[in-house]
């Protein structure tokens, strides 16, 4: 399903337009169509004779007459263009709006799992160079296409009965058309499919190099990251110079076309003429003026296709692509619901095993643990040992492939995204700002807070400092990705979004590795008096982060070796030592 799969996302209200262009078409072609036989009406008038109507003669008010009927035929075809135009562009910008939300809407649902299949970069090339192939498509398609099929079948119903060769020579140009359109359509479709690919890795390449300039700039790469670019971009301009050329090819052939039909029609014409009597030699004549302007007609008609064949194929492989976001099945569905609990703010794994799609291992095995209400779980370990994947499943961003994650006594499956969503309060490891002020971005979503609530926020959080030194405290401007604030200051930014919450759970994933041990620990002793009756899942590198968690999960391969106390742990678990001992002195943690 590619096209045809798009164009039934249409509403009836676009369809509606679609009939109502595609009356003003017909009234057009019919205008078109029309002038040809005023033309033949003032050819027989030029000859003399007289009217087989009235049995009286011509004369030259009826060649005013007919000349004046050819121009209303002009100028109504040129309105009935207008028209069609204005519901033709109507439907395109309102479908490929609506093309644009639903892949948003979309992609705004997807799961991790989802977003590993397309990176970033395609994502975006799909929602707008796609969309507007698309959209390109059914602008001129829903004229071109339309047109030129009712124009050529409806000359060809004028034009049967007339002289066979005129036909026949029409015919042979049709069919020299119709093989050139079809070698450039197997020449180029599969380029059409490269150049989408490679305009992906156009943006990719741009973005890396745009959002990661310091690191470029600091490791000076800006002659590789360059070598990297021109590579994709002179594939790209290969690819476009290729399929330019090719499509290229049929406007000489079509103009070859047209000039080679008139001088047949003529020859063939001045032959028939010349062998014919007196008395038909100026019927003969008026035919052919007639034929003339039809046979153009009909060429015209495969030259607009022929400018359709050579957009068509690059927005079907667009709708393809379209087609392949809108059509993801989403692994993480909503649940029915959960309501009323019987219990707040708890977390509790029951035999939690997790793998990756596509994966042949399981990351996670076997994990158990239960987290009551106002207690603070800690999860440490080596990199890439879970951590991460465990509070992950926590807010459904995986789900767990055997066991269960339950959230206040009931399993997060049963639970709506945006129910679960409400009970936890998230920060994640890679601290992340959106453009605008400070305000908007710690009163983030459905957080609901008011100005005093940011500002607690902010406090709490340990950033009222430089909140207050920004132009404008917390109505402060805060630039793309935060770029405008430090590693520490976006940290804390986040951490201020999820106090501002009013969350029953917090879960903080690595979030104080960029604090300093000052901050660090004034924030975690404001977050536990503020925070004394919601639940926190805190993953951390440091010992001195979660030391006074009420329960610490030590992880290593995907497995829990060791749960318990700060204390507990120092005595009866050798992977919690070594971490500990390799951070602090024995002194310091005997002290601790």
């Amino acid at each position: 399903m590619n096209m045809a799969g798009l164009l039934k996302k249409l509403k009836a209200r676009e369809w509606a337009y679609a009939l109502a262009a595609l009356t003003f078409i017909i009234a057009q072609v019919w205008m078109d169509l029309k002038m040809p036989d005023y033309m033949n009406l003032i050819t027989q008038i030029a000859q003399g004779g007289m009217d087989p109507k009235t049995g009286l003669a011509w004369g030259l008010s009826d060649i005013w007459k007919n000349g004046g009927c050819m121009l209303l035929c002009a100028f109504g075809s040129m309105v009935c263009s207008v028209i069609t135009s204005f519901f033709v562009v109507r439907i395109a910008a309102n479908f490929s709006a609506r093309l644009r939300e639903l892949l948003y809407r979309k992609v705004q649902g997807f799961s991790m799992a989802e977003m590993n299949r397309f990176n970033t970069a395609s994502l975006i090339t799909r929602t707008t160079n796609d969309v507007q192939q698309v959209q390109m498509l059914i602008t001129m398609g829903l004229q071109m296409m339309i047109k030129a099929p009712i124009t050529a079948v409806w000359v060809i119903t004028k034009i049967a009965g007339k002289q066979w060769q005129w036909s026949l020579s029409v015919a042979a140009a049709v069919a020299f058309m119709l093989a050139s359109i079809a070698v450039v359509l197997l020449l180029v479709t599969p380029k059409f499919v490269r150049v989408q690919k490679l305009t992906d890795d156009m943006n990719r390449i741009t973005r890396e190099s745009l959002s990661g300039i310091r690191i470029v700039r600091a490791y000076n790469a800006e002659d590789f990251q360059r070598e990297k670019f021109e590579r994709v971009n002179e594939d790209f301009t290969k690819a476009n110079l290729f399929t330019g050329r090719i499509t290229a090819f049929l406007n000489p052939v079509m103009n070859m076309t047209m000039n080679g039909i008139s001088l047949v029609i003529y020859w063939v014409g001045a032959a028939v003429i010349n062998s014919a009597g007196m008395q038909e030699v100026w019927g003969l004549f008026g035919d052919m003026v007639v034929f003339m302007s039809y046979g153009m007609q009909i060429i015209s008609s495969f030259m607009m296709l022929a400018v359709m064949f050579m957009i068509a194929p690059r927005s079907i492989v667009s709708a393809r692509r379209i087609n392949e976001v809108l059509e993801v099945e989403e692994m993480i569905k909503d649940g029915e619901g959960v309501g009323e609990t019987w219990e707040t703010g708890t977390v509790e794994f029951r035999d939690v095993s997790f793998r990756y799609p596509d994966s042949e291992e399981d990351v996670l095995s076997h994990i158990s643990f239960k987290a009551e209400k106002g207690q603070t779980v800690a999860f440490i370990g080596s990199t890439g040992c879970g951590k991460s994947t465990v509070v992950n499943l926590v807010s459904r961003f995986y789900d767990a492939s055997k066991g269960k994650v339950m959230v206040d006594g009931h399993c997060v499956r049963e639970y709506k995204k945006s129910e679960l969503a409400g009970k936890i309060g998230y920060v994640s490891q890679k601290a992340l700002l959106f453009s605008g002020d400070i305000q908007s971005n710690v009163n983030f979503g459905d957080n609901g807070a008011d100005e005093a609530m940011v500002k607690k926020a902010v406090e709490i959080s340990q950033s009222t400092d430089f909140v207050e030194a920004v132009k404008g405290g917390i109505r402060g401007h805060v630039a793309q990705n935060g770029n405008n604030f430090s590693g520490g200051q976006k940290q804390r930014l986040s951490i201020a979004r999820a106090v501002a919450r009013r969350a029953e759970i917090y879960i903080f994933d690595d979030t104080f590795s960029a604090l300093d041990y000052k901050t660090d620990r004034e924030l975690r002793a404001r977050l536990r008096t503020e925070m004394k009756d919601s639940t926190c899942l805190v993953v951390a590198q440091r010992i001195g982060t979660i030391m006074d968690a009420d329960l610490i999960l030590v992880m290593e391969n995907g497995k829990v070796v060791g749960q318990g106390t700060h204390r507990e742990l120092l005595e009866n678990c050798p992977a919690y030592q070594e971490i500990a001992y390799s951070q602090m002195s024995e002194e310091e943690l005997k002290h601790a």
